[in-house]
């Protein structure tokens, strides 16, 4: 259940940057954000941006140039590092290559900030060690050495780590990256679950279409500071035109969808309807037409069953093709 009423996080003015000495270098001006609770936070920006350095900063992992991070109406500098890791949970960009070391014992790990000072774990935390790893699908895996794991089995059991330290907040930098398509999205949509049962998950990502399309609220970093909002809101009032400021590249925020900027070769009209002429179209974008709603000539016609060809029609001739590929490659002849 999402929690609501008092806000789980709150980044107040919020100042990260470097230290050397008694010299602060920030790298971003004073940020400010926050979530109630139960919610997929994705934190866009470009590159070198500081989208890390802040993440590390919230977890309590590098120390703040100035403002505060607030958890559950307290500063985080009020509590003790054992109260932080019982709050908070981090997975970081680094691959774990530890030796002879099992999913089992990578994943009892998370249960350090709950152990006695002995760091023995009780049978009820071994229950959590139990769930956190059929919770991830690594039960078949719990024996097996970390580093004979796929790169999604492995982000899987660092989830899974976290998921035994038992926090409210989890914060996982880039935890998609390097994945195949079929791992990234096992992964989402194991992040979508969490946040189903009351976990606040921020994390980084490079990967648009999934900020875009998955997560509750965005986090987008500009060099003029953090913008944050549901990412249709985000869309609507333009925010993200600021992001792929480029020579080669438009972005389109009428659909989320990106589009290498090409020199036109002129208008096409698309008639018909269906997937055929979804697709259609955005072929015949990509090889640098434009489409439009009023008649041209040459047009197309696409067919409306799969044994049907496209029909390129020009000066009152017809020709047929039987693919999409086969038709640019006639519209551009």
């Amino acid at each position: 259940m999402k929690r609501t009423g008092i806000e789980i996080i709150v980044l107040d003015s919020l100042r990260v940057g470097y230290k050397t000495g008694k010299n602060a270098y920030p790298i971003l001006p004073a940020i400010s954000a926050s979530s109630t609770g139960g919610e997929l936070i994705a934190v866009i920006g470009r590159n070198g941006i500081g989208k890390s350095t802040m993440l590390r900063t919230i977890a309590g992992l590098q120390p703040s140039l100035g403002g505060q991070v607030i958890l559950d109406g307290k500063s985080a500098s009020d509590y003790s590092r054992i109260e932080l890791a019982r709050r908070i949970g981090y997975i970081s960009t680094e691959v774990v290559r530890v030796s002879n070391m099992r999913v089992a014992d990578l994943v009892a790990l998370g249960r350090f900030p709950h152990t006695n000072w002995l760091g023995s774990i009780d049978h009820p935390g071994r229950m959590v060690i139990e769930n956190s790893i059929a919770r991830t699908g690594l039960t078949a895996l719990r024996n097996r050495h970390v580093t004979e794991l796929s790169d999604g089995e492995r982000q899987k059991a660092m989830i899974a780590r976290v998921l035994a330290q038992d926090t409210t907040l989890m914060i996982m930098d880039e935890p998609t990256a390097f994945l195949d398509i079929a791992s990234k999205f096992e992964i989402v949509n194991l992040m979508l679950e969490l946040t189903r049962d009351g976990k606040t998950i921020i994390f980084s990502t490079h990967d648009f279409n999934v900020a875009l399309n998955q997560a509750d609220k965005i986090w987008l970093i500009l060099e003029t500071g953090l913008i944050e909002g549901s990412p249709e809101d985000l869309l609507l009032a333009g925010a993200f035109e600021h992001l792929f400021e480029s020579s080669v590249v438009k972005f389109n925020s009428g659909d989320g969808g990106f589009s290498m900027l090409t020199e036109s070769k002129g208008e096409i009209f698309v008639k018909g309807g269906g997937i055929f002429r979804k697709w259609t179209e955005k072929a015949v974008s990509r090889a640098g037409y434009q489409v439009t709603d009023s008649m041209t000539n040459p047009y197309i016609q696409v067919p409306a069953r799969s044994e049907e060809k496209w029909l390129l029609v020009m000066d009152g001739k017809t020709e047929g093709f039987s693919s999409i590929y086969e038709l640019v490659r006639g519209l551009q002849k």
